[in-house]
């Protein structure tokens, strides 16, 4: 056996031994909600598409004439000629929903993280982020060369004594946080946050990647409890809520300039093809246009909460940690057998000795069906 196969197969027995080595598994989406895996139907409760909007006639429509006016790929990065007419009208109306001045897109809200920290935050920047804040932040983070330091999860007060003890030894500084949390489903102390970064002359950078189309009428976690939080550098996705694919920032004129001019991952990235820029501004006239449809994703959730006496749903996610692998894995294909797709979260993803089912809800869930799951994971999982 070569020497790179020997390390890999260590490697991968030992990810098996501790019930955490991952498997890529065929699925058909058959619509929203839906799905076959390994000759099953199951209903999905493990799809980010909160709105369903990955298969809305209008929405798909609008991918397929994109496709035969510009084709399927966009030929080149942004800055040579993958700028495709399309990208202004969806830079222009993400800016309009986040009510800043000026939006960028990003291939995806992976590379959009990996790109835009480091535009900001040089070796003499300070990065203060949320410890349980999204992986794609932690890489732009390390990628800036900056010094930095996790607070503890929704922690405005510890944030404040790492800002007070550290923040006059940097030149800049980011404060870094998920708008909605993708693992537990809870939402950023986003005005607190807010308020903390300007009074140390700190810029708050929130992922919205849950929050867009969900949380804050549609607008997402800037926008929470109907008011507006001057957020400066507002980040999310394409690929959740709008049902399309891609990532963006919501900032000011100059900040995006910017990043046009610096990010590493838009300069030399080709561009979206043409059909995921189409889709994301059919998904966004839907989403302003219809703000009660928007809401349901959480109205399920709650309903769902509301059902096993937990806690109100924040979001249109719910953890429940059952604990060690084995047992999430376990959990998940019981939910299997009785006919629903609920994914096992296991390390790193989370922390060791949290691993959890994680529910998450769409606007077309039937309501019999999130009864009928509530009853089974109060007998079959909190039961245990």
């Amino acid at each position: 056996m070569h020497s790179l196969d020997r390390f890999a197969q260590a490697k991968l027995d030992d990810l098996k031994s501790r019930h955490l080595h991952r498997q890529l598994t065929g699925t058909f989406r058959e619509d929203g909600i839906w799905v076959e895996r390994g000759g099953r139907r199951l209903l999905s409760f493990s799809c980010n598409d909160y709105l369903n909007l990955t298969q809305h006639a209008a929405i798909k429509q609008a991918a397929v004439a994109a496709i035969e006016r510009y084709g399927a790929g966009s030929g080149a990065s942004r800055l040579v000629t993958g700028n495709h007419p399309l990208y202004a009208e969806l830079e222009t109306r993400l800016a309009r929903i986040k009510q800043t001045e000026a939006a960028v897109v990003f291939g995806s809200g992976y590379l959009a993280n990996a790109g835009i920290i480091p535009v900001f935050i040089g070796a003499a920047g300070l990065v203060l982020i949320d410890e349980l804040a999204h992986a794609c932040l932690f890489a732009g983070a390390q990628l800036s060369r900056g010094t930095v330091m996790t607070f503890r999860h929704n922690d405005v007060a510890h944030a404040r004594e790492l800002l007070a003890e550290h923040r006059a030894a940097y030149d800049h500084a980011m404060l870094i946080t998920d708008g909605v949390f993708s693992m537990d489903g809870d939402l950023a102390p986003v005005a607190a946050l807010n308020a903390l970064a300007e009074e140390y002359d700190a810029w708050l950078m929130t992922d919205d990647a849950h929050g867009l189309g969900v949380v804050g009428g549609g607008r997402g976690s800037s926008f929470v409890g109907n008011t507006h939080i001057d957020v400066p550098l507002q980040m999310g996705t394409l690929s959740k809520a709008v049902g399309a694919y891609g990532g963006y920032l919501c900032a000011s004129a100059a900040a995006i300039d910017l990043v046009r001019n610096r990010a590493r991952t838009l300069i030399y990235s080709t561009g979206l093809p043409p059909s995921c820029v189409a889709a994301s501004i059919a998904a966004l006239d839907l989403i302003e246009r219809e703000p009660a449809y928007a809401a349901l994703p959480v109205q399920k959730a709650k309903a769902f909460t509301s059902a096993l006496g937990l806690p109100d749903a924040q979001s249109p996610i719910v953890p429940i940690i059952v604990g060690e692998a084995d047992a999430a894995l376990k959990a998940s294909q019981m939910l299997a057998d009785e006919g629903f797709l609920v994914a096992a979260i296991r390390p790193p993803t989370v922390p060791a000795g949290t691993s959890r089912l994680r529910f998450t809800f769409t606007a077309q869930h039937p309501d019999e069906e999130i009864a009928r799951l509530a009853a089974t994971v109060r007998e079959r999982v909190l039961a245990q």
